[in-house]
């Protein structure tokens, strides 16, 4: 097996362009957003890659474009070895079967119109997969995410949030995938749900040995199921690090307000978390320098005109980069305690690997669900 990295991402920029009325498209008066701004990333064979920030931060469009559901600006892409940017479009859709994703909302990304069975069998009919094993195929996965095979002949709506979302999951592995796109799988789901469905992903990952690319903008979650973080804002990677690393060991003032924002419950800790002022800067017209200094605490004239690279973090482990020119001024672990010991431990909680059902009032009629209940 090649050291390589599986996926290999560099200076990915992705651009949109917009016109805000009638008069300036006849004008020609375009303005761009640059939503994902040069972001280079790698994510080994086997590892689960956390990508987090706030919303609007780029998180979702870098995964895309990653995918080429979004082309990509500039930059390139490199799976297994091949540049996915170069790939004419029959290229790319053979490549699908090896890379797939799981959307964040379980209701809008399933056909309504299809039952779930047709849904899981439609990857493996667009690819020539399992030819005359399809149906097999399709109760084997159902039973693989936790569902009743009989239940494949059951619309989406018959199901709860978190069931659909197993849903997903199964039509994503229906064609033996290398790589998931994990797309805050979980952020429409009620807590309990949240665990099931984590501890699936971690169960399906070291069965099928699966590469996992997971966006979230909760810390909790990030730490529950990653091995490596990178924290983006504003379109750009400003931190990346191992995951106990990262949270044990902050170096830029983004995270640390990010892990600050973590709910404490003792008093005299929530006491000492760093509170962001601002809104985030607008993507068609972001700040000189720094993208976060008019938000940071930290912030000097520098950061104004000086644009940080993402750089290796002295006396770090495990790869620590961080974007940030006075990241060698901060004390180490300054302020850490309160943010680490905030991050709960919901998703540990053995009830939540209980699988779920459908219960019956003895004449086929749905009295509750196994997991929420919509």
């Amino acid at each position: 097996m090649s050291d390589d990295p599986l996926l290999s991402v560099s200076g990915l920029h992705k651009y949109f362009t917009q016109n805000d009325g009638f008069i300036d498209r006849l004008l020609g008066a375009d303005e761009t957003v640059k939503a994902v701004n040069g972001v280079s990333f790698d994510i080994e064979r086997g590892e689960t890659l956390g990508l987090v920030g706030e919303s609007g931060s780029g998180k979702s469009t870098t995964a895309r474009s990653v995918l080429r559901l979004d082309e990509p600006t500039k930059g390139t892409v490199s799976y297994d070895g091949t540049d996915l940017t170069a790939l004419s479009d029959r290229e790319m859709t053979e490549m699908r079967k090896r890379i797939q994703i799981v959307f964040q909302d379980p209701a809008s990304s399933l056909n309504r119109r299809k039952t779930v069975g047709q849904i899981i069998k439609q990857p493996m009919e667009i690819h020539g997969l399992y030819e005359g094993e399809r149906d097999a195929r399709v109760d084997e996965l159902m039973e693989t995410v936790g569902l009743p095979p009989q239940y494949s002949n059951r619309y989406p709506h018959e199901f709860s949030g978190g069931q659909r979302q197993r849903v997903g999951i199964a039509r994503a592995l229906a064609v033996d995938p290398d790589f998931i796109v994990a797309d805050e799988p979980v952020s429409a789901l009620d807590v309990s749900i949240q665990a099931q469905i984590l501890n699936l992903l971690e169960d399906l990952q070291e069965e099928f040995d699966l590469t996992l690319l997971f966006i979230a903008h909760d810390l909790s979650v990030i730490r529950h199921v990653c091995d490596r973080v990178a924290v983006m804002y504003l379109g750009e990677i400003v931190e990346l690090a191992d995951a106990d690393e990262l949270f044990s060991n902050p170096q830029h003032p983004y995270t640390r307000a990010l892990l600050g924002a973590i709910p404490q419950p003792v008093p005299e800790l929530a006491r000492q978390r760093q509170v962001l002022e601002g809104e985030v800067p607008s993507p068609l017209d972001p700040p000189s320098g720094c993208s976060f200094n008019p938000r940071c605490p930290e912030a000097t004239e520098e950061c104004t005109s000086i644009d940080p690279t993402l750089d290796d973090v002295a006396g770090a482990t495990g790869g620590h980069k961080a974007a940030c020119i006075h990241v060698d001024e901060f004390e180490t672990g300054a302020g850490v305690p309160s943010a680490a010991q905030g991050v709960d431990e919901r998703f540990s909680i053995e009830n939540f690997d209980a699988e779920p059902t459908l219960a019956t009032d003895g004449r086929g009629r749905d009295q509750g669900r196994g997991d929420d209940d919509r």
